[in-house]
């Protein structure tokens, strides 16, 4: 089936879906094959549960005419989303980046649609799914689409742009994530940078940190916006940056104050402040936005549980988050507890990552530190503030017998730790 046909039967449908438990009425329902699963066996049940077509890649599935018959489901929606997207011919952020991805992209969401009807990703489907189903979101009420993309190796982000083709790109960071797959920090900077080169192919506009120098350096040919706090030679310059511990971010002699914890989210803000800017939001309506914001899904969340102050920061971790969310730690006032659990996709840099973060913390002796994992555990030194355990059992054992009170916690680490389980024993 050509992509204009089946075009013609996406514009039947109420949405799309990849997933049997998320099916409503009238959708169209993608039958996607991985490694321990073949969706086409599902396909029958899709239909009974309400979706109006089920594309499938296995002619022994079909039974009906409602069955939609293509070489490869995944291909197919792929390109489905691509004639989309050409058809609507609306203009599309796409922001990738090491750390803050989903925090910027709901920031610029939030302002965006001070003016704007938007469209951004959910959550964080930013894969070579998630992109096509963003795309497929969008619908002729959308003025500006903003698409969330993330990567793991090397021609991620290339192949993600030639689906979105994107109008505007901003990259939050070049950190240490994803090493493994990237192949170190030189392929994380190469990954995500391609990013800047399909803007460069196609005359598009990057949104630009110039405090950030690597980025100052790969986007100079670039046609750019840009911002900063320590360099004024930019478009928008960020006048001050404070956080105690939420982020005041001044812009043009107004404060703005976030609900964010952590300096490290300033950059966040400032990106959101320029790109608003850029799409003549007004300054009133930026600053409103910003700071009806509040974060959700255990990134950079301020609870409060029995006297303690606790910083959720558990969503993901990486050597370059994880060390900004310890200098910002450092800073704040009071009696601290720091809880950090392993940090995943390392490779063969994860026990020297590991031990770096162990090093970092074997002098800061007014913070309680408790390490979890066995990456973390690897790197067990002897040191009255430092404490080790090999899984999240062991600790959870030895720490739901302490009850902190007036303690402010920090608790971060990737996501496989789940060390939002920590709420549960504090």
């Amino acid at each position: 089936m050509e992509t204009e046909q089946l075009y013609k039967y996406f514009l039947q449908c109420s949405g799309v879906t990849t997933d049997t438990r998320k099916i409503t009425p009238a959708s169209i329902f993608f039958a996607l094959k991985g490694d321990n699963f073949d969706a086409n066996t599902f396909a029958q049940q899709a239909l009974e549960k309400g979706a109006k077509y089920v594309v499938i890649d296995n002619p022994e599935y079909k039974s009906n005419d409602n069955m939609l018959l293509v070489n490869n489901s995944l291909e197919a929606m792929q390109q489905l989303a691509l004639h989309h997207r050409r058809i609507l011919g609306l203009p599309i952020i796409a922001l990738t980046g090491s750390n803050g991805k989903t925090t910027t992209k709901e920031l610029i969401n939030v302002v965006l649609s001070k003016k704007y009807n938007t469209t951004a990703t959910i959550g964080n489907l930013n894969n070579h799914i998630g992109v096509p189903l963003t795309l497929l979101s969008f619908t002729k009420d959308t003025e500006i689409g903003i698409v969330e993309m993330g990567a793991n190796h090397q021609k991620e982000i290339a192949f993600l742009c030639t689906i979105a083709e994107p109008n505007f790109g901003y990259i939050t960071n070049f950190g240490k994530a994803h090493l493994e797959g990237f192949g170190g920090f030189e392929g994380v900077i190469k990954g995500k940078s391609e990013l800047y080169d399909y803007l460069s192919q196609n005359i598009k506009t990057a949104f630009v940190n110039l405090d950030d120098e690597i980025q100052k350096e790969k986007t100079q040919h670039l046609s750019r916006f840009t911002f900063a706090a320590d360099n004024y030679n930019c478009d928008i310059h960020i006048e001050s940056i404070k956080a105690d511990p939420m982020v005041t971010v001044k812009y043009n002699g107004v404060d703005i104050h976030s609900n964010l914890i952590g300096v490290y989210n300033a950059t966040n803000i400032s990106a959101a402040i320029a790109i608003g800017l850029h799409f003549k939001i007004s300054e009133a309506k930026i600053k409103d936005a910003i700071e009806s914001y509040f974060p959700t899904n255990n990134r950079s969340q301020l609870l409060e549980k029995d006297g303690n102050k606790i910083i959720l920061d558990a969503y993901n971790a990486n050597p370059s988050s994880m060390q900004a969310a310890i200098k910002n730690f450092t800073h704040l006032e009071g009696s601290k507890i720091a809880i950090l659990g392993d940090m995943f996709e390392l490779g063969n840099e994860s026990l020297e990552e590991h031990h770096k973060i162990v090093n970092s913390l074997i002098h800061e002796n007014k913070i309680e530190v408790y390490f979890v994992g066995k990456d973390f555990y690897s790197n067990k030194v002897e040191s009255p503030h430092l404490h080790f355990y090999s899984s999240y059992e062991d600790f959870k054992e030895y720490f739901s017998t302490i009850k902190p009170t007036d303690k402010t916690l920090l608790i971060k680490g990737s996501r496989g730790m789940a060390l939002e389980r920590t709420l549960d024993i504090l």
